[in-house]
């Protein structure tokens, strides 16, 4: 798991194609609340972005999650959120598997959290259990960029 902020993305010392990704004009935090509602992915990315508006909840009603396939970078655009998390690979855990690559874990140990406000973003690699958009007092309105990223971008190839 790796975290920052977009308006001070050298400090989250990203790999390379991580900031270079994150790093284009598109993905200013200005650019991204500007942008509509839906799934964006420019010609021949391996990444794509869906941007939508989600409302939080209190910890014990959401769903805890990891993906085998790609790389989660979730960016609040809006709002504020807890994302609980951890760094121990998920994907020996019994899960059920709800959409492609969105396996639900009913039974995560999840030791970490992190507070999420506008441009604050996290990173979790295939395998990272999390339990997003938890209410921080009470259920409110948030609105997210997340980008789902192959990790064989990471390793260099398209």
């Amino acid at each position: 798991m790796i975290a920052g902020n977009l308006q001070a993305l050298p400090l989250a010392t990203l790999p390379d194609t991580l900031y270079a990704l994150l790093a284009r004009p598109e993905c200013a935090l200005t650019a991204l609340q500007a942008m509509p509602d839906g799934r964006w992915q420019p010609e021949g990315a391996g990444w794509f972005c869906t941007i939508s508006d989600s409302e939080t909840a209190p910890l014990g009603l959401r769903h805890t999650e990891y993906h085998r396939q790609w790389l989660d970078i979730q960016v609040l655009l809006a709002g504020e959120e807890i994302i609980r998390y951890d760094v121990a690979d998920a994907r020996q855990i019994v899960a059920e598997e709800r959409k492609p690559d969105l396996f639900i874990v009913k039974h995560a140990q999840l030791r970490q959290q992190l507070y999420l406000q506008p441009g604050d973003f996290a990173i979790f690699a295939p395998g990272e259990a999390h339990q997003a958009l938890c209410a921080v007092d009470k259920p409110a309105r948030v609105r997210k960029a997340v980008f789902k990223v192959s990790p064989e971008l990471l390793r260099g190839k398209p």
